[in-house]
């Protein structure tokens, strides 16, 4: 393989970072709107990204079109440090996060979709850094989706090709006009659900604002509130939490089994293996925590299910646990109660889901559905092969033998995570935490969800760890974002070998 072509990538990379400044540009009208003394802050910090990027693209236009499997993990890579980068100056300028490392681990979180947070007080940011702060939900949510249908599959990344055969578009042997198509049709999708969610969330009683704010980081499955409660603050309002919990089973799906749906090929949908292990695995787990929220629910939380009416304590039983079920497995976040006051049961419920995801090609991160599906068959299939060694029998997916290779991929990606889970989880004790925070602060970061254990709980935040930890679980983020292989290859001497 010949050497890095330099110039494409920063090429790309200019590309990103002009793109990045005309989003945080629509956040200036938010600040005008509420005559906040940040709107010009807000504005220089847009356009130094645009200019930024610009230069870095007008230098490098004539760069050879030829994308090779290297420059796509670099790109995909520097582009989420790119987008991180420059995204801290809407904070920085404004004064909103004065400090780089936490306005850096703010911003990362935003973009990986993580929504861990250092703000102590959400409520007193200007709204024009709030609305940059979902903004960078939406932003991150959506590159994530294009990432994992167009480009990794190409990248051979984390077994991303067992979905690719079901994406729209051209024949897979026609492979950028599917990608362009793929792409166009799932911003579409996109775009309509935030704008479907918002104005459900708006006439079921929520502010403009916060309904926009809450519609992308719903989407997004990234989580950062415009409340210091998180969606617990409209407790009062069930309508609101049913409406972002349906979005957010919606958001934790396969994109393109939504666009499916869209189609009105509900048949396909329901026929997705791996969509019916998400939503009947999810349905279970949600009659389970919300039987164990109702009749073994921790004192302390008792109010949290009162109601005058004498269904009242079942259906606010199954609304957190619906909610709680579907936050978390998506990894979205949000929280309408401090799951860790919970019974331990309910509890170690509730920490399992960090582990397993959404659906492969949604916005959720973790290790995802299609792999433990796929974990679980290979392992069935070793114990027939004892009884009968000489037999050769593939893993099956949807009906279709999976390549060896595939699977291999999956169970090294799983073994990865686990090691990097236990390895991050003991340095993390180093650099102060105690064992219950740092657990849950890699599970977190690692798997984008937000909220952990301990002192990481849902009614905390991060702001207390060291720039250390914040530094350490912003890598974290990044690498659990870009499905682990795509960050990690690029610390192998091998790949900087010119071949």
């Amino acid at each position: 393989m010949k050497s890095l072509n330099l110039q494409i990538i920063i090429s790309f990379l200019g590309l990103t970072s002009m793109l990045n400044g005309v989003f945080m540009l629509l956040a200036v009208p938010f600040s005008l709107y509420h005559n906040e003394a940040a709107t010009t802050g807000i504005l220089y910090a847009g356009l130094i990204t645009i200019i930024l990027g610009f230069c870095m693209w007008i230098f490098n236009r004539g760069a050879e079109k030829n994308l090779q499997k290297k420059e796509g993990y670099v790109i995909v890579t520097f582009g989420w440090l790119i987008l991180s980068l420059t995204g801290t100056l809407p904070y920085i300028l404004t004064g909103s996060i004065p400090d780089f490392t936490n306005a850096f681990f703010e911003t990362i979180s935003g973009y990986s979709t993580t929504g861990s947070s250092i703000l102590n007080d959400i409520e007193a940011m200007p709204k024009g850094i709030l609305f940059w702060r979902s903004a960078t939900h939406w932003i991150g949510g959506m590159g994530i989706i294009v990432l994992t249908i167009a480009i990794l599959p190409l990248l051979g990344i984390g077994g991303m090709q067992l979905f690719m055969a079901e994406a729209p578009g051209p024949s897979a042997d026609k492979m950028h006009p599917r990608i362009t198509e793929t792409a166009k049709r799932l911003w579409f999708i996109y775009f309509s659900l935030t704008i479907v969610e918002f104005l459900l969330l708006k006439s079921a009683g929520m502010s403009w604002f916060d309904a926009i704010n809450h519609a992308m980081a719903t989407m997004s499955t990234g989580g950062f509130s415009t409340k210091n409660a998180s969606v617990a603050y409209w407790n009062g309002m069930p309508m609101v939490q049913y409406i972002i919990t349906i979005f957010m089973l919606i958001a934790g799906a396969n994109f393109v089994m939504t666009y499916f749906a869209f189609k009105g090929k509900w048949q396909k949908v329901f026929n997705n293996e791996e969509f019916k292990w998400y939503f009947f695995g999810a349905i279970g787990l949600v009659v389970l925590l919300s039987f164990l929220i109702l009749y073994f629910q921790d004192p302390n939380l008792q109010t949290s299910v009162n109601h005058p009416m004498p269904w009242g304590k079942t259906e606010s039983a199954f609304r957190h646990g619906a909610f709680q079920v579907f936050a978390i497995l998506t990894t979205t976040g949000f929280v309408t109660a401090d799951y860790t006051m919970w019974n331990s049961f309910a509890t170690m419920i509730i920490f399992s889901l960090f582990f397993i995801g959404g659906s492969a090609g949604s916005t959720s991160g973790g290790v995802k559905i299609v792999r433990h599906i796929v974990m679980i068959k290979s392992s069935v299939l070793e114990l027939k092969k004892l009884l009968h060694p000489n037999a050769i029998i593939p893993v099956r997916y949807g009906g279709k033998a999976i390549q060896q290779t595939i699977v291999f991929n999956i169970l090294s990606f799983f073994v990865l995570y686990m090691l990097i889970f236990i390895l991050s989880s003991v340095l993390l004790t180093f650099l102060g935490l105690d064992f219950i925070s740092a657990v849950g602060a890699t599970t977190s970061s690692l798997g984008n969800v937000g909220p952990a254990f301990g002192s990481l709980s849902p009614v905390d935040n991060y702001s207390e760890l060291s720039n250390t930890a914040k530094w350490f679980c912003a890598f974290l983020m990044l690498i659990g974002r870009l499905e682990l292989f795509t960050v990690l290859i690029l610390f192998t001497p091998y790949f900087w070998k010119k071949n």
